[in-house]
């Protein structure tokens, strides 16, 4: 059990760790925590609903694109937004990402040790490299149009910050239950693809945060 709940919680812990130390200007531990134990607690509402819903749909599109990908974005863009996007702490580009890879990082940190408890540690790296991950990078690009929403007042990226991660995570379900072997061919590319979007995005937030401080002076 202890075994399952370290294997659980690490690959979100790393990741964290890594987009939270790309932040040039750090956001307070507690609310980090906060943002992250809210992220937690969307899991077991939403595995209801998708529950509840899957019964009703036979469409591998649907259920990917809708049933997955809609309603688990919806959910983090709906925490996010009512929670954190007018709090104070919420005040540079970079913070978008920050919080919205917590938020994504939480919910995947459950996700992922329920899957762990059912179908066995084995399965640990493979769920770190995959499905953690790409919360995560999910959460990237969320953030980043917050960020933008945020700091330009532009309320189109509002809907952006919905939009992109639900095509990129329906796309990550469609490959998974699509190809049932040799799935690796099509998830390895999709996966550097998604890696160098989400990098780029952080270092475009991180600059545009030098940009702003630099106009104030």
């Amino acid at each position: 059990m202890l075994a399952i709940l370290s294997a659980g919680v690490a690959p979100a812990f790393a990741l964290l760790s890594f987009f939270y130390l790309k932040d040039r200007y750090s956001e307070p531990l507690l609310f980090i925590f906060r943002a992250f134990i809210m992220g937690c607690l969307l899991v077991l509402p939403i595995m209801f609903i998708q529950y509840v819903m899957s019964d009703e749909i036979n469409s591998l599109f649907i259920e990917s694109f809708l049933i997955i990908a809609l309603i688990e974005e919806f959910f983090k863009w709906f925490v996010f937004l009512y929670i954190i996007y007018h709090h104070t702490e919420f005040n540079t580009h970079y913070d978008g990402i920050v919080y919205a890879v917590t938020i994504s990082l939480g919910f995947a940190t459950v996700e992922n040790i329920l899957f762990l408890l059912v179908n066995g540690i084995e399965y640990a790296f493979t769920r770190a490299i995959f499905p953690v991950s790409s919360h995560a990078l999910f959460g990237v690009l969320m953030g980043y149009h917050f960020g933008k929403a945020k700091i330009q007042h532009r309320n189109t990226h509002l809907t952006l910050a919905l939009i992109i991660p639900v095509f990129f995570h329906g796309t990550y379900n469609y490959i998974i239950k699509m190809v049932s072997t040799d799935w690796l061919i099509y998830m390895i590319p999709f996966m550097a693809i998604l890696w160098w979007i989400g990098l780029y995005r952080v270092k475009s937030a991180n600059l545009s945060v030098i940009d702003h401080q630099f106009n104030k002076v």
